[in-house]
C-alpha cells in the first residue's frame, strides 16, 4: 500500500500528541505512531531527510523538534554565546522598536535559529550556556527590557500615589483607558487595572481602579453612583434657584454642589426610582409638590423669558 502525503502541520500534531501522552519527545527509535496505522517515526524522519511523500527534504525529525520546540540537537548545532544573543536582540529592537520574545520566530541574522530555541537553551543550559535563565530574564538584566513575568510587586499605596500625582498634574483621575504612567516607566493604567482585577503582582484581586479610587479618594464610580435623598435634591435645587431665579430642569446641566451629577441624571433616577430614592416621580413633579414650582419661574411671571421645567 502506497504511503500518503505528509504535511508539516500533520507531523507537528503527531509530535504534540506523543509528548502529551509520554512526557517525552519522539526520536527515530520511538516506533509506531499511535493512531496512525503503518506510520513510524523512522519513516517520518526519512521523508523529512530525503524529500519523500511531498516534503521538501533536507530536514530531519531531530531538526524539526529543535526548530519548532527548542529540543536540543546537540550533534548539529553550534555553541551559543550571550554576546551573540544580545547582538541578535539589539538588531531585532532596531528593526521593530521592541525586544524579542520566545514567540518572535526566526532570527533574521541567524536564519537557522529561532527565538524559541534560544529561550530553551538559556533555560535548560545547552549549546554552551549555563542554564537557569530565559530570554526575558537575559534582556531584563542586560538591556533593562520589561519582563512581564518578573514585574515588581504592586501595593494599593503605590497605586494611590501615582493616581494622586496624575490628578495634580491633569486635574482628572486616571481610568483604565488613560494610558502610560509617566512617573513609572513601563507601567500603564490598563495594566494596573488588570492587576487589581485578577490578583497579579502581589495584589489580592477582585478589585478595579475605578472601585479603588471611589473607595479611597471618593471619586465617582459611574457604574455604582452614590445613593440620593430627596433632601439632597431639594438643597441643590434651592441653590440653583438662588443663583438663577429659576428652578432647574432636566436640561439644566451639571450640578455645581454635586460633582459628577447632572439634572438629567437626577430626573432619570427620580422617574425610575433608582439610587434608593423613595419616590417615583420627575424632577418637575418633585419641585412642583415640594417647592410649588410651576412652568414659569417667579421672576419671569410678569413677562420675559420662560423657565419651563
Amino acid at each position: 500500500m502506497r504511503a500518503g502525503r505528509l504535511y508539516f502541520a500533520q507531523i507537528l500534531q503527531w509530535i504534540r500528541d506523543f509528548h502529551k501522552s509520554t512526557g517525552r519527545w519522539p526520536t527515530v527509535a520511538s516506533g509506531a505512531i499511535s493512531g496512525r496505522p503503518g506510520e513510524t517515526w523512522r519513516k517520518v524522519d526519512s521523508a523529512l531527510r530525503l524529500g519523500l511523500r511531498g516534503l521538501p527534504g533536507g530536514s530531519s525529525l531531530a531538526r524539526l523538534l529543535e526548530e519548532e520546540y527548542g529540543v536540543p540537537n546537540l550533534r548539529s548545532r553550534a555553541q551559543l554565546s550571550v554576546a551573540d544573543i544580545l547582538a541578535w536582540a539589539d538588531a531585532f529592537h532596531r528593526r521593530h522598536g521592541r525586544w524579542p520574545t520566545s514567540e518572535s520566530g526566526v532570527i533574521a541574522e541567524a536564519p537557522h535559529e529561532k527565538w524559541r530555541g534560544i529561550d530553551n537553551a538559556l533555560r535548560d543550559g545547552y549549546r554552551g550556556l549555563p542554564g537557569g535563565s530565559s530570554l526575558a530574564q537575559l534582556l531584563a538584566q542586560r538591556r533593562r527590557a520589561r519582563n512581564i513575568k518578573g514585574l515588581p510587586r504592586l501595593t494599593y499605596r503605590q497605586i494611590l500615589i501615582w493616581a494622586d500625582m496624575h490628578y495634580r498634574r491633569t486635574g482628572a483621575w486616571p481610568t483604565s483607558a488613560t494610558g502610560a504612567i509617566p512617573m513609572a516607566p513601563g507601567e500603564s493604567w490598563s495594566a494596573i487595572d488588570s492587576s487589581l482585577k485578577f490578583g497579579r503582582r502581589g495584589l489580592p484581586g477582585g478589585d478595579t481602579l475605578t472601585r479603588l479610587l471611589a473607595r479611597e479618594r471618593g471619586v465617582r464610580n459611574p457604574s455604582s453612583p452614590p445613593t440620593l435623598t430627596v433632601e439632597h435634591i431639594l438643597r441643590w435645587a434651592d441653590a440653583y434657584h438662588e443663583r438663577t431665579g429659576r428652578w432647574p430642569t432636566r436640561r439644566s446641566g451639571p450640578i455645581p454642589e454635586a460633582e459628577g451629577e447632572t439634572w438629567s441624571m437626577i430626573n432619570s433616577a427620580l422617574m425610575q426610582g433608582k439610587r434608593d430614592l423613595p419616590v417615583r416621580t420627575s424632577l418637575f413633579g418633585l419641585l412642583r409638590e415640594m417647592r410649588g414650582a410651576t412652568g414659569h419661574s417667579p421672576m419671569n411671571a410678569a413677562g420675559s423669558a420662560s423657565g419651563t421645567l
